[in-house]
């Protein structure tokens, strides 16, 4: 299967998706809690309608599912609250959130125990969503999605396979039409979650590369050329003949590239479809502290994993909200997101979480408070 958009292709899904997502959903009600009381926990839960502003910023990994989410959740269903989203990279949005210049943060990578012991204690990561981090790269004269070991890629990236027609990538690619052109390495230029799960990866698979360059949102490269953002790598990888990069598969999608195969721990080569980013998690446990649900799922051993998967997370405060109704309108737009915003989620590229994960999810949302008072009252669905 071969999975390949343009940008305005993406723009008549976005606009699908939000169809969808009102069709399930359904204009706000005429009759509504006030902001004073919690939803109803019954299967006809709404969202209150509130009044008032609530930002964020962070992973660009995320940032399409979020802008449509946002669209509509803002439009159609709690209008009164104006919501934002800045896809300024993992590394900006989690200092963003600790400092209290956003109400809520996006990331791919989790706060490290230091952090959430110096700046965040109370901070909880809501997952939502799966996605996969994929190489990409600009070689007119092959036609057909190329396949790459983790060898390959660490090889790459460590600068140790230099051009197209290296005799490595040949033997796993016969039949591709490789050039003998430079290999032109990008990688993100700001501290970045995609940076981190490809790093992560990476570091996974060999240990030369974990010993040398290790991981995290930030690595010291060995080669290559930097750019800021999903959009920003995939631009300069369609600008720069014999360039590989790595994004987020809706990234790859917007910008017509075409999804290649990496091999997974089980030795099977797999595409970032959804069947097999989700299979990433087939194995996944989940802890019963609320706070510590982010976790690894780079080279499952599912035999249908794809290896560069990743839950992506929203971080909120569990019991330091100030503003009682900023509370109430982000854990009302993430419980959406959680139930009726999964529908949108496959439209571009991402996967819905699995069902034990996102109750586990729901269940963080619910252990918010403010003042000692639980902020959402909603069922675990």
């Amino acid at each position: 299967m071969r999975m390949l958009a343009t940008r305005a292709t993406l723009v008549v899904v976005c606009i699908g998706m939000m169809s969808v997502l009102l069709a399930a959903c359904g204009r706000a009600p005429a009759a509504t809690p006030t902001a004073s009381t919690a939803g109803s926990s019954s299967d006809a839960w709404q969202p209150r309608q509130l009044t008032t502003t609530v930002s964020g910023s962070g992973a660009s990994f995320p940032n399409a599912l979020y802008q449509v989410w946002i669209s509509v959740y803002t439009k159609n269903i709690a209008p009164g609250v104006t919501l934002s989203y800045q896809s300024v990279g993992s590394g900006q949005g989690k200092k963003d959130f600790v400092a209290g210049l956003t109400d809520f943060g996006g990331t791919d990578s989790a706060l490290s125990a230091e952090e959430v012991n110096a700046q965040a204690p109370d901070a909880i990561h809501i997952p939502t969503v799966m996605g996969g981090v994929l190489p990409i790269y600009n070689l007119p004269s092959v036609t057909i999605p190329l396949r790459f070991t983790p060898e390959l890629l660490v090889g790459i990236y460590s600068g140790e396979i230099t051009t197209w027609n290296d005799a490595k990538i040949v033997a796993e690619n016969p039949d591709a039409n490789l050039p003998a052109t430079d290999i032109a390495v990008v990688y993100r230029s700001d501290a970045s979650g995609t940076t981190s799960i490809w790093t992560d990866y990476l570091s996974k698979v060999s240990d030369t590369w974990k010993n040398s360059v290790g991981k995290g949102s930030s690595v010291k490269w060995l080669v290559g050329i930097g750019a800021p953002g999903n959009a920003g790598v995939a631009s300069t990888v369609q600008k720069t003949p014999g360039a590989i990069g790595y994004v987020e598969v809706a990234y790859a999608l917007g910008a017509n590239f075409s999804l290649p195969y990496v091999k997974n721990a089980a030795g099977n080569y797999v595409q970032p479809l959804l069947a097999n980013v989700s299979a990433a998690a087939a194995s996944v446990t989940i802890s019963d502290d609320v706070q510590l649900l982010a976790q690894s799922i780079t080279n499952s051993s599912d035999p249908q994993a794809y290896p560069i998967s990743a839950f992506t997370y929203v971080l909120v405060h569990k019991d330091t909200y100030a503003d009682d109704t900023k509370a109430q309108a982000v854990v009302d737009f993430l419980y959406w997101g959680l139930t009726t915003g999964q529908d949108a989620a496959n439209r571009l590229g991402y996967a819905p979480l699995p069902d034990n994960m996102r109750h586990a999810a729901i269940k963080a949302l619910l252990a918010v408070k403010v003042n000692g008072q639980a902020v959402l009252d909603a069922p675990v669905k």
